[in-house]
Parts: structure tokens; C-alpha cells; sequence
């Protein structure tokens, strides 16, 4: 049989019976770990091996939000601090050599870091363009305000991760940078007229459209649709996600459990799947909210089975002097650090 077409968290360390027998009952596609997921080095080898063994696939994708910055579910003193996007996007401005570097070694690095945990998937780059005076749920997490730039910056980091062996999402696809409320607890509505989002918000998304995976926003664009945000709206992923901007990639929601969205768990899943995602995304470890979403899916077969299976094999790992590249890396931000921070 073929895994259901989503992924699910767990609320510890290491799974329970319940999650167990819910993981090999529902099978989902992977698993997406947290801070509270995350304790040492050998305790999420642990978790992540118990996870496939119990799902009976040696391959089962496990995601991870490392992006740098305030999203780090990998803390210290275990794993390094990484700069935000936006200290990237301040040195490419200042040396675009140096900037364009920096954002590779970040992907490398940070893949690195997850390659050595045998986690496969990470959810960068957040490719979302800064708007001034927007909710800063973005903030610096956007490399900057210029589409051509974030885009640059935002692809080097995906080579930087497929170098490491390590598959990228970009997010949040079709753009959240505008938003003037954090989705995480409201529903963003955006007024912009779409000339306008199509040649900023869009056009990132556009130029990185062959990238294998992409997270929906929960925000509606009101030029496209006024009623629905973008992961339940079957004109903003067809219209928008998979005809102007050409993404054909394997296309899952954001969290289903976050704020933005309404009714119940199984409504919200099921709307998602008919817009047209391929890959529902449940991240808080609710046992009951996930076998909520876990009755809305469907095996994963035809077209998004083939853009999962795509997704699994993008990334090609390469061998290089992971000791030398840390070296560099940290030369290069520091080096563009203010005077007194470095």
C-alpha cells in the first residue's frame, strides 16, 4: 500500500504506543520535527529510525524547519546559531561574491547539521519578499525586498542543501511577505491588486519554480479570490501556484492546525486536498487531531505520488571539508557584522 498524502508530528522525543500505532495504521508520507522533538544528536537518530521502522519505509521523508535566525528547532549548545536571511541579503548587498557564498555555506552547513541526523527535508527558503509596514512574521526571514535578489539568495541556499543531501520547500508559496497578521493566529487578507503581486510577491516563487517542494500561505489574496486563502482556494493553486507562477513541484499546506483557518480538522483537510495540494501538513503532535486529518487523505498515487517520489530523489549529495567551510562561513558574516558585533 502507498502512504497517505500527509504529514504528521509526534509530542515528544521519542514516540509513544499511541503514535505508533497510529503512525503504522495511517502511514503518513513523513514526519516533521519540532524543538520539543529535539534533545541530543542521538535521541533523534533514535526518533527518526523508530519513525521508519514503524512505517516500514527505510526512505520516509523527515522534515524540519532550520532556517537560521528565530526559526531553529536545532538549538544550542547542540548545534549552531545560524544568521537570519535577512543578514544574507545585507551582505550580498554590501559584496554580492561574498553574499552569494554565504548563502550556499548556509545551505551546506545547516544540511550538514541535518544529513548527520538523518533528516532528509528541510523547509527553506522562506522566499517570501520584505514588505515595509507588513507584520513582521517575516521580517527578517526574507533575504530582502528586491524579487531578483531573494530569489538569487534563496536558490544558493537550495544548492548549498542539495549538496549536503537534503531536499529544500520553499515557503510560503504564492507570498505571505505582505500579510499585516501573523496566520499563525488570524487569517491575513491582502487588497494588493495582482499586476502588483505578480511582479513582486510572485515572481521569486517564479524564478524557483523547478525547486521540488513547495509550503502554501494561509492568506488570502483578495484579487484572486476574496473568499479563501491561498491552501484552500482551488484558483489561487491553480490559476496562481501552478500556471503563472509554473510551479509543478510536490505542493503540501502550511499547518493545518494554525489559527488562520477554520472549522474542524477534517473540513480544513479536505478542503486543501480538493484546492488541489498534494500533501496535507499537521504539525503539533494532537493524537486526535491527527487521525482527524489522517481520515481526510488519500493515498498517495498518480501525479502527486510521482512529484513525491521526485522530490525524495532531488537532492545529491557531495563531499567537501565541512571543518574549512564552517571556517569560511563564519569569516564572511563576520566580516559583515556592525562594529562591536562581530
Amino acid at each position: 500500500m502507498a502512504p497517505k498524502a500527509f504529514i504528521a508530528g509526534c509530542s515528544g522525543p521519542e514516540l509513544s504506543a499511541d503514535e505508533r500505532a497510529f503512525f503504522r495504521e495511517a502511514d503518513p508520507w513523513g514526519l516533521i520535527l519540532f524543538a520539543r522533538n529535539c534533545v541530543d544528536a542521538d535521541q533523534i537518530r533514535a526518533l527518526v529510525a523508530d519513525y521508519r521502522d514503524t512505517v516500514g519505509r527505510v526512505d520516509a521523508p523527515v522534515l524540519i524547519d532550520q532556517e537560521g535566525g528565530r526559526v531553529q528547532r536545532l538549538k544550542p549548545p547542540q548545534w549552531p546559531v545560524y544568521p537570519p536571511a535577512a543578514a544574507i541579503g545585507t551582505l550580498y548587498g554590501r559584496d554580492r561574491d561574498d553574499g552569494t557564498r554565504a548563502a550556499w555555506l548556509l545551505g551546506r552547513l545547516i544540511g550538514e547539521d541535518l544529513f548527520a541526523l538523518d533528516i532528509t527535508v528541510d523547509c527553506v527558503p522562506c522566499i517570501d519578499i520584505r514588505i515595509p509596514g507588513a507584520h513582521d512574521i517575516i521580517g527578517d526571514r526574507s533575504f530582502g525586498t528586491d524579487p531578483a535578489v531573494v530569489a538569487h539568495l534563496a536558490g544558493a541556499v537550495t544548492c548549498g542543501l542539495a549538496a549536503a543531501g537534503v531536499a529544500p520547500v520553499m515557503k510560503h508559496i504564492p507570498g505571505h511577505g505582505r500579510a499585516l497578521a501573523d496566520s499563525h493566529f488570524e487569517l491575513p487578507s491582502v487588497g494588493t491588486e495582482r499586476e502588483e503581486l505578480e511582479r513582486l510577491d510572485f515572481e521569486p516563487f517564479r524564478r524557483l519554480a523547478a525547486l521540488p517542494m513547495a509550503m502554501t500561505a494561509h492568506v488570502i489574496y483578495s484579487a484572486v479570490d476574496a473568499e479563501l486563502p491561498a491552501t484552500l482556494s482551488a484558483t489561487v493553486v491553480d490559476d496562481i501556484i501552478r500556471r503563472s507562477i509554473g510551479f509543478d513541484g510536490l505542493l503540501m499546506t502550511d499547518d493545518l492546525s494554525m489559527n488562520a483557518l477554520s472549522g474542524s480538522l477534517e473540513s480544513r483537510t479536505g478542503a486543501s486536498m480538493a484546492a488541489g495540494c498534494d500533501m496535507a501538513l499537521h504539525c503539533n503532535g494532537d493524537l486526535a487531531e491527527m487521525t482527524a486529518v489522517a481520515s481526510e487523505v488519500r493515498e498517495l498515487s498518480g501525479r502527486p505520488a510521482e512529484r513525491a517520489a521526485a522530490a525524495l530523489d532531488w537532492a545529491v549529495r557531495e563531499e567537501t571539508d565541512i571543518v574549512a567551510a564552517r571556517r569560511e562561513f563564519e569569516a564572511l558574516i563576520d566580516a559583515a557584522a556592525p562594529a562591536g558585533e562581530a
